[in-house]
């Protein structure tokens, strides 16, 4: 098995995971909550978080409730993130798989919510009273957006390194050896 597959298989493992730890969660908080507003927030550091239970028609963060061109920013945004995903599949970097499997594990977790309840649950609630109000999301979102900035800070670097600039060795952003077809994103 080459070391590309064996880090493919790296990113199943995590977005899978990502999947079960999203969906039990929610699980447990529709259980607890059994419809929105049905109990009290659940206080984990005062008010600044709270698990509070929201069904969730639009897409991220809310966006585009109740509009059906979510559908469409989801389909556009699966195949932006498939289509790195290929760009970059020879990539020696773990944190970019890292990065993928987050996004990938996460938007699966939130179409699942989607298609069999018509809803994506969200629960986290994050704020600073009188100064911020963030939406309420889940680890799904929370998956997607670590997963995101992964992605943008290892694309950013592999971008930034080349053998004549401050990297003779060939070397990446975290010490591994890139070849030609690394540098240039897995296209010689």
């Amino acid at each position: 098995m080459t070391a590309s597959r064996k880090r493919d298989i790296f990113a199943l493992v995590i977005g899978l995971a990502v999947v079960l730890v999203d969906q039990l969660t929610k699980a447990w908080i529709v259980q607890y909550f059994r419809y929105e507003g049905g109990q009290a927030p659940i206080p984990i550091l005062g008010q600044v978080l709270t698990l509070f239970y929201v069904q969730n028609t639009g897409v991220a963060f809310s966006l585009f409730a109740g509009q059906n061109i979510k559908f469409a920013l989801i389909f556009i945004a699966l195949v932006v993130v498939g289509y790195l995903y290929w760009r970059f599949r020879e990539s020696p970097s773990l944190w970019l798989r890292l990065g993928f499997a987050l996004v990938l594990g996460g938007a699966v977790g939130n179409l699942i919510d989607r298609f069999t309840r018509g809803y994506v649950v969200d629960f986290i609630h994050f704020q600073i009273p009188g100064i911020f109000n963030f939406a309420v999301f889940n680890v799904a979102d929370s998956a997607i957006t670590i997963g995101v900035f992964l992605i943008a800070i290892v694309l950013y670097q592999l971008s930034s390194v080349a053998p004549s600039e401050g990297s003779p060795s060939g070397n990446g952003p975290s010490g591994e050896k890139l070849g030609a077809g690394a540098r240039d994103g897995g296209h010689s």
